[in-house]
């Protein structure tokens, strides 16, 4: 049994997603996935609580807080092996894993007004969307699932049963008895 393993320690093997500066909505939602499962996600979300003087801790506090800035630093190499060498560069200076990922954040997701304009550009998408001629359903789904998830990653609330809706009232015509079945024997909602 190695000395890590007898101290209570654990070695995690996830693979990460690797973020070059494209679809960095996705790669956030795995990176909170893969932190939470490791239980890391505290760190993003409140950071590292460092004591005002550390030499006035008790030794239990003391080391407790050490174990508090490993996984903190654990969690922060995570952010820095989950990015390309040219990504690499915006997080060196963050000396937790919070500073890296709110460094991220704000280049790579944008402030809270371009998150609205971004929600707001996706809302008009999903509103004006339509099945086209030469799409079969399931491409048509698919799409509009896309948009859909990405507003999602943003921090819209969208139920599933505005989405079936959705697909219901935007289909071509020649769907429509269909559409009249599903509507009459299902139960949207669900």
């Amino acid at each position: 049994m190695s000395s890590g393993a007898k101290e209570g320690l654990s070695v995690s093997y996830s693979i990460l997603p690797i973020f070059g500066g494209e679809n960095y909505d996705f790669w956030k939602a795995k990176m909170r996935t893969i932190l939470l499962s490791e239980r890391l996600w505290s760190f993003i979300e409140r950071g590292l609580q460092e004591p005002e003087d550390l030499s006035q801790l008790p030794v239990a506090e003391r080391e407790k807080f050490e174990a508090e800035v490993m996984k903190d630093a654990k969690a922060l190499s995570k952010i820095q092996n989950g990015v390309t060498s040219d990504i690499f560069p915006r997080i060196t200076r963050a000396k937790t894993a919070k500073e890296a990922w709110d460094t991220l954040e704000k280049e790579f997701q944008g402030d809270i007004k371009a998150i609205t304009i971004k929600l707001q550009t996706l809302r008009r998408e999903f509103y004006n969307m339509k099945m086209k001629e030469s799409e079969c359903i399931q491409d048509y789904a698919s799409r509009l699932a896309e948009v859909v998830n990405q507003m999602r990653t943003l921090g819209e609330e969208i139920s599933d049963r505005r989405v079936v809706e959705k697909i219901l009232i935007s289909l071509l015509e020649k769907y429509d008895p269909i559409v009249a079945a599903i509507e009459e024997c299902k139960d949207i909602t669900t």
